[in-house]
């Protein structure tokens, strides 16, 4: 699908977004590794969180979907049975890598695999650990598909070191440290996001999350202590996706005399980097009504047009931001100055290579953008001209181009605009509800 952006119209209006992608995921499993039935309201229904649902029949849990309330009756971590086939993970690392830590927790036979993309992805992190802990598990070179076997319970607690702080990682350990033989914990060398800690500490596990300051080490520290009794079943309703919300606010920033309120976004700190970052860059952002919903700190963000001025996103931000980097370089785009990004090698392993494909669409469209090996450098002046671009299957990357348009002097045309698809089919939509002019091919 080709999709033709033409700025300089106002957005205006309130965006109401389908739940965070992260909790979605963690929300569906966890409920299925539950004993009892789970309640669970504004659930993402997109492509990337489909198959999690698939694996929760491939597994015999039950559940049922009425609109975006999503019911589970779990029967705990003996519940599950033996899939039939192979679970077909789609293009979701996350389903991926958090099924492998649940399989090895209720100790099932099964081959998880998926798209071409999802292949390319690096599975050997968890698999290291995970037969460190006692798990059977293969990968093929690495990546996927990866085999699991039936493995001698209890696991092996024990401590463990991440090279790359990475919430996927932590939560598939953390979740086959559930049926260890003691505490397990889980070092990194930054802060990622603290999903899987807190919605499982709901739910009756005994999890700990240590900053430097009291671990008296580098690096931070969970602990997970193995269950001494069943999850209790989730009751929860799922705040809007900040990482969607990117979209509407750096568009609400560049597009001229804006106004946008968007209403009940999740406000996780292990997920508000690029707010700061936006607001170092003088954007026009407040937040509004913060409250707490299951434990997930959620808000309004209420966002106007700004004339952006360059900023360094480097270090321990980089994690707490690092879905929003395409968008983030639309953003550093419209700024002026130099805007430089570095720690942020774990960009190159997305849904696309997400260093070279910003830049390169980038300089399509008359934006100096230099890739380097841990990040890039952006040097805007004001504005960004039109062109032809191309989203390289990366949904993120698809909705940053598009976003783009929204202010450029000439349409922004995006080829394989499709893509939105997997993380927010509402994306076009909702853009247009709020003024945007924006022709795709489907529409004849």
């Amino acid at each position: 699908m080709r999709c033709i952006v033409k700025g300089g119209k106002p957005l205006r209006g309130k965006v109401n977004l389908p739940g965070d992608k992260s909790l979605s995921h963690r929300a569906i499993l966890f409920a299925a590794l539950a004993e009892g039935r789970s309640e669970i309201d504004n659930l993402l229904l997109a492509g990337v969180t489909q198959p999690m649902l698939a694996a929760l029949t491939a597994f015999g849990v039950e559940w049922s979907l009425q609109e975006q309330h999503l019911t589970v009756v779990g029967e705990g971590l003996k519940g599950w049975k033996n899939p039939v086939g192979v679970i077909d993970c789609g293009n979701s690392a996350t389903t991926m890598r958090l099924l492998a830590g649940a399989m090895a927790a209720t100790n099932v036979n099964g081959v998880l695999d998926g798209s071409e993309g999802l292949r390319r992805r690096p599975m050997e992190r968890i698999v290291q650990p995970l037969q460190k802990m006692g798990v059977m598990i293969h990968s093929t070179n690495g990546r996927a598909p990866l085999t699991l076997s039936c493995s001698q319970h209890p696991l092996r607690g024990m401590d463990h070191q991440l090279e790359v702080a990475s919430a996927q990682v932590k939560s598939c350990l953390i979740l086959a440290a559930l049926v260890a033989d003691r505490p397990t914990c889980i070092y990194e060398p930054g802060p990622s996001r603290d999903h899987t800690e807190r919605m499982l500490g709901s739910m009756g596990v005994k999890i700990e999350s240590v900053p430097p300051q009291r671990t008296g080490q580098n690096g931070y520290q969970t602990r997970v202590e193995p269950l001494s009794e069943p999850l209790k079943p989730l009751q929860m309703h799922l705040p809007g996706d900040i990482s969607s919300a990117a979209f509407f606010i750096v568009g609400g920033l560049i597009a001229p005399d804006s106004e946008i309120e968007i209403e009940n976004v999740g406000l996780n700190p292990t997920r508000c980097g690029l707010l700061e970052a936006l607001g170092e860059m003088q954007a026009g952002l407040s937040i509004e009504g913060q409250q707490s919903q299951g434990g997930e700190p959620c808000g309004h963000l209420r966002v106007g047009s700004a004339s952006l001025n360059a900023t360094n996103v480097m270090g321990e931000r980089v994690v707490r931001m690092i879905d929003e980097f395409p968008v983030f370089g639309v953003a550093a785009a419209y700024a002026r100055g130099e805007t430089v990004v570095a720690d942020a090698q774990e960009l190159r392993y997305k849904e696309s290579d997400r260093i070279a494909m910003l830049c390169l669409e980038l300089r399509k469209l008359g934006v100096e953008a230099i890739e380097t090996q841990d990040g890039f450098r952006i040097i805007g002046k004001g504005s960004v001209k039109g062109g032809v671009v191309n989203a390289h299957g990366d949904h993120r990357l698809a909705m940053a181009l598009m976003v783009a348009g929204l202010g450029s002097q000439e349409p922004i045309v995006v080829e394989g605009a499709e893509v939105v698809n997997e993380s927010l089919p509402q994306f076009i939509p909702i853009l247009r509800s709020l003024g945007a002019d924006i022709l795709c091919e489907t529409d004849g």
